[in-house]
């Protein structure tokens, strides 16, 4: 049995009449890999403002190890938490915002400069540790700021939306070395986001919030293969959400078969091309479905321009009983 670094126990957050958490429960495993994964307002900073202890629980627990961290003031919780912002002071050297805290808490000069030192080092940042944050990248200053976070020695890594101020490519760039970083550390992660592509692409476990609930949780391949709700097919991305007389069913838009005959393949249903969307390796095809809705069929690049098919033109579609998946009202 996996043991639970973090648990929440029914926890909620209320603001006056307005419920923002709402009696929510999960365990994160130790040195896991967590992502809050949701729209804006469904609850997801929220939570991770109380796991940090900078929201007050309205109702709940929330447990670390074998402590009950509920009441806890943030420095004495064990977590720490990089910002959005980064949140560096713009007047301190890159090595003097690192070892803040630690003069905070009385250390002495070389041995909390020493620390950050070694820090900056585990973030590639040693080189540019006399320069102020102004004189470094978007990139830089979230690694400075990482290096600020974990000198506390944290139990759990805190991260609220941390690449969303980058470029797409530093982006990804980034989301490699966090995943690196959380490995070689051996410590939990709990990352915030609104990006499904940078959920995927980090988590072991995958948190999807909606309307201040937990919709679904579950390894990354659980979550995107087999979604449990009409939000999270639609929210995780890659999958037509069809109706049905037994309901509401997805499939994966990768696994839509389209063909001009309908005989040979035992198609499911007609559509009608609406778009066609080249994206590099794969081209999207938007469909008409009729009384089934708007649907997507996305194939490989190379079929699709082996034959192509023209904006207007009538298809059959088809996918396999096993790809099929029943959604929950």
């Amino acid at each position: 049995m996996t043991v639970s670094a973090l648990e929440l126990v029914s926890v909620t957050k209320a603001y006056g009449e307005t419920v923002a958490v709402n009696a929510i429960t999960h365990n994160f495993a130790s040195g896991s890999y967590s992502c809050l994964l949701g729209p804006s307002g469904c609850g997801k900073s929220s939570t991770l403002r109380m796991i940090a202890g900078h929201e007050v629980v309205t109702e709940g627990d929330i447990l670390l190890g074998s402590a009950n961290i509920t009441d806890l003031p943030p420095a004495k919780r064990g977590t720490a938490m990089m910002f959005q912002n980064y949140a560096l002071f713009p007047h301190l050297s890159v090595v003097d915002n690192v070892a803040f805290s630690q003069k905070m808490q009385g250390v002495e000069r070389k041995t909390r400069r020493a620390r950050a030192m070694e820090l900056l080092e585990l973030v590639h940042m040693e080189a540019y540790s006399e320069r102020v944050p102004d004189q470094l990248s978007g990139g830089q200053q979230q690694r400075v700021a990482l290096a600020r976070a974990l000198v506390t020695e944290p139990q759990i890594l805190l991260l609220d939306e941390p690449l969303s101020a980058l470029d797409p490519f530093l982006r990804t760039r980034m989301r490699a070395e966090l995943k690196k970083l959380q490995r070689e550390l051996g410590i939990s992660f709990i990352h915030v986001t609104h990006s499904q592509d940078e959920a995927l692409a980090l988590a072991d476990d995958i948190i999807v919030m909606n309307n201040a609930v937990i919709e679904q949780s579950g390894a990354p391949q659980q979550v995107f293969n087999a979604p449990t709700s009409e939000f999270v097919a639609r929210f995780i991305g890659g999958h037509n959400v069809m109706k049905t007389d037994a309901g509401l069913m997805a499939v994966r838009t990768d696994r839509v078969e389209m063909a001009r005959s309908g005989e040979s393949t035992g198609a499911a249903l007609s559509a009608t091309v609406r778009d066609v969307e080249f994206l590099g390796s794969v081209v999207n095809i938007s469909l008409d479905g009729g009384a089934t809705g708007d649907l997507i069929a996305t194939l490989p690049d190379s079929r699709f321009f082996d034959q192509p098919v023209e904006i207007g033109e009538s298809v059959f579609l088809s996918w396999k009983a096993e790809d099929a998946h029943h959604l929950a009202a």
